[in-house]
């Protein structure tokens, strides 16, 4: 062996983790269990032009043997954005490519900070309606995803805890419970569950498309 080759680093203990679902933009680079390094900034908009250079910041440009991503739901253009920012990463490394749900890392970050039990997660949709899904104490869902009017969402949540960038909203609109705003972020990856994780990176939007095919004439 040459000694640029006794020296080269190993990446295949490394996660790279991407997460531009919401108006958060999130990295960071695991080594097995440890955080080596990562990223969060509260953008809103501009997660094209900041994305990839957040991840080139990262020791050895975060290049790792898996990459997990946020599919969603959340905006349109941010799942969309880390999702082609994965997939490419993923092709030119040769990586694992694998994903989670935005609002179960939400959940989990909650289930670590606020120490609680069974709890909801309410996020900004799209068309004025909220993102809301219920979790268990072991950050398992308990209630389905769903795309709810704000109103809904009100009557329909019923966990004390809510997290999420709508929890003040929700937990004002029903005037009970207790609300955290907790935005995803890939630094607390370590705090999701393994059974989260899915091998099929496709995005998940959370509501049904606006736009329907034509119906098929006979």
């Amino acid at each position: 062996m040459t000694p640029d080759t006794l020296q080269a680093p190993s990446f295949s203990d490394r996660t790279l983790v991407i997460d531009s679902a919401t108006g958060a933009c999130s990295v960071a680079l695991f080594s097995d269990d440890l955080l080596v390094d990562g990223d969060f900034r509260m953008l809103g908009r501009g997660h094209a032009e900041a994305l990839v250079p957040m991840i080139a910041r990262l020791p050895d440009r975060g290049r790792a043997a898996r990459i997990a991503v946020a599919l969603g739901p959340g905006s349109f253009t941010g799942v969309r954005v880390g999702l082609a920012a994965a997939r490419a990463l993923a092709l030119a490394w040769g990586s694992e490519l694998v994903g989670y749900p935005t609002l179960s890392l939400i959940a989990a970050i909650a289930l670590h900070s606020e120490g609680a039990g069974d709890l909801a997660v309410a996020t900004t949709g799209g068309h004025g309606e909220w993102f809301v899904q219920g979790f268990d104490a072991g950050g398992a869902p308990s209630r389905p995803l769903a795309s709810l009017r704000p109103d809904t969402a009100a009557e329909t949540t019923t966990e004390q805890l809510v997290v999420g960038d709508q929890a003040k909203a929700l937990v004002g609109a029903r005037k009970c419970g207790r609300a955290a705003a907790i935005w995803p972020d890939a630094r607390a990856f370590l705090h999701l569950s393994r059974d989260a994780l899915m091998t099929q990176a496709q995005p998940l939007y959370g509501r049904a498309p606006d736009a329907k095919l034509p119906a098929v004439q006979a």
